[in-house]
């Protein structure tokens, strides 16, 4: 007889609007100017979308100057510096800017913030392709990057009385309270966002986790190893009390012998993970346990991202 147990799915999970917006943008594009169309950086960080997509005609590459000049090319859902639709233009090279609408939302506040003669502090993680695009909104040294508590302390501002702060969108919402907290401590002065640069799905992700960690014995979260915000979800889990919590891209990567004995586990997805991969998972656990499947509603998500006019025109 196989063991029970039960499945605990996180509602909201995977896709968020952003990331639906730029997976048909790159869609769309190849329905109007055929294949291929290049992808500056992958559109979304996960391996399973990126596959598809390149199967249909996409090419992903890491700079500009690995497209040729008379194909389409995608800038990613994590936006870019300036600089790089500049070159596009000097080029003469057709892109379009799949970008998700709160990202660019955070790149207009750096720039209103420097305009208003504010030094920027961005609260994000080195190297992000998101964090490196919203830094390059931005001429160099406008933009001090701290990634903890106690970077807060290392920096060394122009004029402590002329800071604003931005963030990245995909952060741990309770590991930036604490940063923003010491910015606040040290430069009282400082002005944050009008709204929190946190995404609303990001926040609703891990509220669930902290919903549902009470009731499990372990969390999978399915999302790729370069995903911020799927390995956020790993960290609220952790510190939320899940004494078990792994990231995993698929349901061949679960490992069952670290869950061996579990009554009830939490399954969730980062904003960037398809509903397949989820249903996968289920399936993985069907073969191995008489499993009930329940799912645990934290909240309900309703916003669409239009794609560019262009490509709705050829729609």
């Amino acid at each position: 007889m196989k063991p029970s147990l039960t499945l605990y799915l996180a509602a909201p999970r995977g896709f968020c609007a952003g990331v639906d917006r730029a997976i048909k943008i790159v869609e769309m594009a190849l329905e109007k100017w055929g294949a291929p169309v290049y992808v500056r950086h992958e559109i979304v960080h996960n391996k399973y979308v990126v596959d598809t997509l390149r199967d249909k005609g996409a090419v992903f590459v890491e700079e500009l100057d690995e497209c040729p000049t008379d194909r389409p090319v995608i800038f990613s859902a994590h936006g870019v510096p300036k600089s790089v639709p500049a070159e596009a233009e000097r080029r003469e090279m057709i892109y379009v800017d799949a970008t998700c609408p709160l990202v660019s939302k955070v790149h207009k506040e750096a720039e209103r913030h420097s305009e208003n003669g504010h030094q920027m502090v961005m609260i994000g993680h080195a190297g992000h392709p998101e964090v490196l695009g919203t830094m390059g909104q931005l001429p160099e040294g406008e933009v001090l990057l701290v990634e903890t508590v106690e970077d807060v302390a290392d920096i060394t501002p122009r004029d402590p009385d002329q800071l604003a702060f931005i963030t990245q969108t995909t952060l741990s919402v309770d590991d930036t309270a604490a940063i923003v907290a010491a910015l606040q401590d040290r430069f009282p002065a400082i002005v944050g966002p009008a709204k929190e640069d946190i995404c609303y799905a990001t926040t609703n992700r891990q509220a669930s986790v902290k919903a549902m960690a009470g009731q499990i014995d372990a969390l999978l979260v399915i999302g790729a190893p370069n995903s911020s915000n799927s390995r956020r979800l790993v960290e609220v889990g952790h510190a939320a009390g899940c004494g078990y919590a792994q990231l995993v891209q698929r349901a061949a990567d679960i490992d069952w012998r670290a869950i061996e004995g579990a009554k009830a586990v939490g399954v969730t997805a980062g904003a960037s993970a398809p509903e397949v991969l989820i249903d996968e998972v289920i399936v993985a656990f069907r073969d191995r346990y008489d499993l009930t499947v329940d799912q645990i509603e934290t909240a309900r998500e309703d916003i669409e991202f239009k794609v560019p006019r262009v490509l709705r025109e050829s729609a």
